[in-house]
């Protein structure tokens, strides 16, 4: 292989890996379940035991974090997951109470609900940022009025999935519902985001005008 040619699939999956970050890939997902789904699963084989439940979350973590690492995934971005369910087993160890293990996925998708809808509300919609910044524009996006307002309309798509994530962990963590807890988490995972993905472009597409040439050609006012 040619060094062009080296340097051309070295930028092809660099672009792919950004999207799939972005758009919280199958693998992303998949990996961010592991935890959880091992907490749960402990808890009930061992009859309840916050102990044993908060290292198998761990160990699953921490596997988890190996695993990425040898994979060449970004530090930062690995070490932020493994912080994350550290946070979580501390809360829990600290509180006693199983439920509270997911006490960070509710807080966290409570701040990106209100993030998203800060962003809609300046005008500076996270879905054209995320995008733009794929596609190289910077800030190019802005400046064409007809993408700003798609992006804005499909950035409302982004909050509400954080939004249904909440009505559902909420009451559940309140019940002290674990076990469906753990359900909701892998169900609301992936398959969530596809559809999120779907109905999105779907709503930028119809507020676009018709002729306009596209996500990748920002149009001037």
């Amino acid at each position: 292989m040619t060094r062009e040619a080296r340097v051309v699939t070295a930028m092809e999956n660099a672009r792919q890996e950004s999207l799939a970050e972005l758009l919280g890939g199958r693998r992303a997902a998949f990996d961010a379940t592991l935890p959880p789904v091992a907490f749960v699963i402990c808890w009930l084989i061992t009859d309840g035991s916050i102990g044993w439940s908060a290292t198998a979350a761990l160990v699953a973590g921490g596997g988890v974090t190996g695993w990425r690492w040898l994979r060449g995934d970004r530090p930062r971005a690995v070490l932020l997951g493994l912080l994350g369910v550290v946070v979580a087993v501390l809360i829990v160890l600290r509180t006693g109470r199983a439920e509270d293990f997911f006490l960070v996925q509710i807080i966290s998708n409570a701040a990106s609900a209100l993030a998203w809808l800060i962003s809609i509300t300046l005008r500076w919609p996270l879905l054209g940022v995320v995008v733009g910044g794929v596609l190289g524009q910077r800030t190019a996006w802005r400046r064409d009025p007809a993408l700003l307002r798609a992006y804005g309309r499909g950035s409302w798509v982004w909050m509400a999935q954080y939004l249904l994530r909440i009505s559902v962990f909420l009451p559940l963590w309140a019940a002290g519902q674990v076990f469906a807890l753990g359900v909701a988490r892998v169900a609301l995972s992936w398959p969530l985001i596809a559809l999120c993905l779907a109905v999105s472009w779907w709503v930028v597409r119809q507020n676009l005008p018709a002729g306009h040439p596209g996500l990748r050609h920002p149009q001037p006012s």
